[in-house]
């Protein structure tokens, strides 16, 4: 994975990992927010009504949704950038520490499922 900083990326879903109701032949390619630093993974998605696309928390290994005005799918990732684990939180929830999780990728709750994100899908990142 190329050395990240706070800004924008794109994440690219690799082809038939998608939900039967999306197609996407060549992967699909998915508007992100990187955060890198403690000041931007701090602020996450705090005080926002949604989210283009995804965040990516680097590192992180947990998340909480206090204070937050929506819900929003968390995917856990390893140090090759595959998935773990893909949980919804409802606002005011803290999230189970994952022990092999490197990254946290959120989006608003259902997104995940359409983009076929799930345990073993391997994502990458691109600037």
């Amino acid at each position: 994975m190329p050395r990240l900083r706070d800004g924008t990326a794109s994440l690219h879903i690799p082809p038939g990992s998608a939900g039967p109701d999306v197609e996407h032949g060549s992967g699909l390619v998915v508007p992100l927010e990187v955060a890198t630093s403690y000041r931007a993974r701090t602020r996450g998605l705090l005080g926002r009504d949604h989210v283009e696309g995804a965040l990516l928390l680097t590192p992180a290994s947990s998340v909480h949704t206090f204070r937050m005005r929506f819900p929003v799918d968390v995917a856990y990732l390893d140090r090759q950038l595959t998935v773990l684990a893909v949980r919804t939180m409802r606002p005011w929830r803290l999230g189970a520490p994952r022990v092999r999780s490197r990254h946290v990728l959120e989006a608003t709750a259902g997104a995940m499922r359409l983009w076929g994100l799930r345990p073993g899908v391997r994502v990458e990142i691109r600037s």
